[in-house]
């Protein structure tokens, strides 16, 4: 009796432990199998970098906001009298979905790719800078010739060329890191190919994006270990160079001395103009704005409110605090950018991790000189404020530069977690 008791307990007890199995079946799926797959899920969820994801869709989402705010009252002038007040946010709009789908898609590129194809993707590019010196094919606005119109959208070669310096300059660091030192075999060539780079893009002129990719290509060539001799040498030269652009070219030479008082009245009504109404949209500002929408610089007093001043629109709107909250999540992604990169190399990625860097700098000199220019603590020039700013080219190789860094990231965890790639 004691034997059939005992037996029955046993028999109650594996019933009541595969009830939630069959159960499971019942609705559609094994138990078990259901449960491997959640946890599946959530650890492949693991091997991606969410903050940085939250993070770029917060600075875009906030930047198509902020452009709708600047361009709302555009259609006002004759210049834009056949575009209604939603033109530029459709656009906008489109131009982030667009980047979106070219980010998800290079997400999927492993890194070695881009290491492969770095030096074709280079020589692409600077077949493009040449195509818009081409008279008839490149396309000119305000007196710059620095686009190749594609129907669709407008293609920058230059905003191109900030990515793949990265790429370019990160994979030349590797392939000679046994000659970095030298001066002729290790920093010559890659001098020359700059070289080459700066003189297309002075003919456009753009003299904002060479700097930021003489940045770019220095900052790498740096931290892949040039000799600090060289590089202080050649960062002398270059700052002499700039200098002897700038003083060669009257128009530079104006704007930079409007840029050194602004409030003169020759200079606020003539170079300095941008500027001047860029302070003045700040002090309206003062420390929480005078609310989104309320924007009075933006009815025509600040040119280019959308694009190259749209700092100064969210100073005014959302005040001393919206500026912070700006500077904040840059400080943060290029922070992290480092960190990625610095992941990279303590993992042997010596290439992903001066990507990573790479992409940093690019983002961190171009906002900051956005930043510069805004608040009038550099000269004006015609930068755009990365994936924040109105414009096509610029958000959609942004977001191709985050996704290679989320790539990064990406392959990274997985391999600190003991998978393969």
């Amino acid at each position: 009796m004691k034997f059939g008791l005992s037996s029955l307990r046993e028999l109650l007890g594996s019933v009541k432990e595969a009830a939630p199995a069959a159960a499971g079946r019942l609705k559609g799926g094994a138990g078990s199998r259901s449960g491997s797959v959640g946890f599946e899920q959530r650890s492949r969820m693991m091997e991606y970098d969410q903050p940085l994801i939250w993070v770029v869709l917060l600075l875009m989402l906030f930047g198509m906001v902020m452009v709708y705010s600047a361009s709302v009252a555009l259609p006002d002038s004759p210049k834009y009298a056949a575009y209604s007040n939603y033109h530029f946010l459709l656009r906008q709009a489109i131009f982030i979905v667009i980047s979106l789908v070219a980010g998800a898609l290079a997400f999927r590129v492993r890194i070695e790719t881009w290491q492969k194809w770095a030096p074709y993707l280079f020589a692409g590019t600077l077949i493009l800078l040449v195509l818009v010196l081409v008279p008839g094919v490149g396309k000119g606005v305000n007196g710059a010739k620095r686009w190749l119109s594609l129907k669709i959208i407008n293609l920058q070669p230059s905003e191109l060329m900030k990515l793949f310096i990265v790429l370019y300059a990160a994979d030349y660091t590797v392939r000679k890191q046994a000659v970095m030192h030298k001066l002729v075999k290790g920093f010559v060539p890659m001098a020359a190919a700059v070289g080459f780079v700066g003189l297309l893009l002075l003919l456009e002129p753009d003299l904002g994006a060479f700097g930021v990719i003489v940045c770019i290509a220095m900052g790498i060539l740096f931290l892949g270990g040039i000799n600090g001799i060289w590089f202080g040498g050649i960062s002398a030269l270059l700052g002499g160079l700039f200098t002897l652009v700038i003083v060669m070219s009257p128009w530079r030479r104006e704007r930079i001395f409007a840029y050194l008082n602004p409030w003169e009245e020759e200079n606020a009504l003539g170079k300095a103009y941008q500027l001047s109404h860029s302070l003045i949209a700040f002090g309206r500002g003062e420390l929480f704005g005078v609310g989104l929408g309320s924007s009075v610089e933006k009815l025509h007093y600040l040119p280019e409110a959308h694009t190259d001043f749209l700092l100064a629109v969210i100073g005014e709107e959302l005040g001393f605090v919206g500026v912070l909250v700006v500077v904040l999540l840059f400080y943060w992604l290029v922070k992290h950018a480092f960190e990625i990169g610095r992941q990279a190399i303590a993992l042997d990625l010596t290439f992903a991790g001066l990507v990573a860097k790479g992409i940093g700098i690019w983002l961190g000199v171009q906002a900051f000189i956005n930043m510069g220019v805004n608040l009038g603590l550099l000269p004006t020039k015609g930068l755009t404020l990365p994936l924040m700013s109105y414009g096509g080219s610029g958000v959609l190789l942004n977001c191709v530069g985050l996704a290679i860094l989320l790539r990064i990231d990406y392959e990274n965890r997985v391999l600190m977690r003991g998978g393969r790639l």
